[in-house]
C-alpha cells in the first residue's frame, strides 16, 4: 500500500467483556470514498472513533500517511469528524460556524474571509452566511457541519451516517453531492452508514462489518453481485438463497430442482446458493436450463419496478422486474408462469458462510 493512505494493523477495542473491534487489518487507499456497512452494534462506529482519536485501541496500530497515530489524541491527527447531530453552535451565524475553527488558531481575518467563502462555495451555502441554524433545514445544516470540517484541510474526513436524519428524497441529493465533492477534492472520506443503498452508490470499495468484524471488503459491484457469506448476500439488498447438494461437479439439487453452475464442485457436498431478484427472468420459450415453472402467490407495483412472489417445488422465489420491461408481462395472484435462474448470475457460499 502506498504510505499516504491509512493503515491499521489487528487493531481491537473492548468494552468490558464486549469486543467492539476484533483484530482487523485494513489498508484504505489515500483519495477513495471508503464506506464501513453494517447493522447496529458491528463496531462500525468504534471503528471510526478509533481513526479519530476519539477511542483509543486496547492493541494494534494506527497510521495515517506513514505516521504512526495509534495513540495520539485526536488534534494531532490529520483528521476531521462529521457527525450525525451536525453539533453547530446556535448563537453564531452559519459564517461564524464555519469560521471557527480559524478563528481558534488566530488565522489572520483576510485569510479566515476567503477559506470560508471557498468551504461554503464546496457545499453550495454561499446565500446562507448570515442566518442562524435555527433558521435553516436540516440538509443545510448538515453543509454547514462539512464546510466547518473542510475549512482546516484534513487529509482525511470522518463521516459517521451524516444523512441518517435528512428525508428521503434530499438524502439522495446530498449523497450525489457528497461523492462529486469528494471527487473534486480528493480527500479520502470514511463513510459509516447502516444503510446498503448509501454505500453502493457513494463508494469505491466498502468493507462489509459484522461482530466487530469485516465479512468482506471490495468493490460496490463484487460486494453485491459476488457475496462472500451468507450475511453479506442478505445485508446487501434482497437475495434468494436455496440450500443445495452437490449432483455432480456442474449440478446442485435445491428445493427448486436441479441447478446448473459454472465453477466446478468437486470435493464439496452442501451449498447455499444465491441469486438476486432482479436477475431471476422470465423464460423463453425454448430455454430449458435452470428454468421452472411456478405460481405467483404475491405481486407489488412500486413504480419503477415490480415484485413477485412465486412459488415453485413449495418454495417462494423473488423476481423482479423493471415495470418498463413489458406492459403485457403484469401478472396477478395465481398465475403460471415460468422463470429462468441465470448460472451466470448465481453465486455459491458454504454452508457455514
Amino acid at each position: 500500500m502506498s504510505r499516504d493512505g491509512i493503515r491499521l494493523v489487528h487493531l481491537t477495542k473492548r468494552f468490558g467483556p464486549v469486543t467492539a473491534v476484533d483484530s482487523i487489518s485494513l489498508d484504505i487507499r489515500a483519495g477513495e470514498f471508503f464506506s464501513l456497512l453494517g447493522p447496529s452494534g458491528c463496531g462500525k462506529t468504534t471503528l471510526l472513533r478509533l481513526i479519530a482519536g476519539l477511542e483509543l485501541p486496547d492493541s494494534g496500530q494506527l497510521e495515517i500517511s506513514g505516521r504512526e497515530m495509534t495513540r495520539l489524541p485526536p488534534q494531532k491527527r490529520p483528521v476531521h469528524t462529521v457527525f450525525q447531530s451536525y453539533a453547530l453552535f446556535p448563537h453564531l451565524t452559519v459564517f461564524d460556524n464555519v469560521a471557527f475553527a480559524l478563528r481558534m488558531q488566530q488565522i489572520p481575518s483576510a485569510e479566515i474571509q476567503t477559506r470560508v467563502a471557498e468551504a461554503m462555495e464546496l457545499v453550495h451555502i454561499s446565500e446562507l452566511a448570515k442566518r442562524f441554524p435555527h433558521q435553516i433545514s436540516g440538509g443545510q445544516k448538515q453543509r454547514v457541519a462539512l464546510a466547518r470540517a473542510l475549512i482546516n484541510r484534513p487529509e482525511v474526513l470522518l463521516l459517521d451516517e451524516p444523512l441518517a436524519a435528512i428525508d428521503a428524497k434530499l438524502r439522495k441529493q446530498l449523497q450525489s453531492d457528497l461523492k462529486e465533492l469528494q471527487s473534486n477534492l480528493g480527500t479520502t472520506f470514511i463513510y459509516v452508514t447502516h444503510d446498503q443503498d448509501e454505500a453502493l452508490a457513494m463508494s469505491d470499495r466498502i468493507a462489509v462489518m459484522r461482530s466487530g468484524k469485516i465479512e468482506q471488503l471490495g468493490t460496490p459491484e463484487a460486494v453485491y453481485q459476488s457475496p462472500a457469506t451468507e450475511f453479506a448476500a442478505t445485508f446487501l439488498g434482497h437475495c434468494n438463497l436455496l440450500r443445495g447438494t452437490v449432483l455432480d461437479p456442474k449440478t446442485v439439487q435445491t428445493p427448486v430442482g436441479p441447478l446448473h453452475v459454472r465453477e466446478s464442485l468437486t470435493n464439496k457436498t452442501h451449498f447455499m446458493i444465491g441469486i438476486r431478484p432482479e436477475n431471476v427472468r422470465l423464460a423463453t420459450a425454448t430455454e430449458t436450463e435452470n428454468t421452472f415453472t411456478g405460481t405467483v402467490v404475491e405481486s407489488t407495483y412500486s413504480g419503477a419496478q415490480r415484485d413477485y412472489l412465486i412459488k415453485t417445488n413449495q418454495t417462494i422465489v423473488k423476481v423482479v422486474l423493471l415495470s418498463s420491461f413489458d406492459a403485457t408481462a403484469q401478472f396477478k395472484k395465481g398465475d403460471e408462469v415460468r422463470i429462468c435462474l441465470p448460472s451466470t448470475a448465481l453465486f455459491l457460499l458454504s454452508e457455514n458462510g
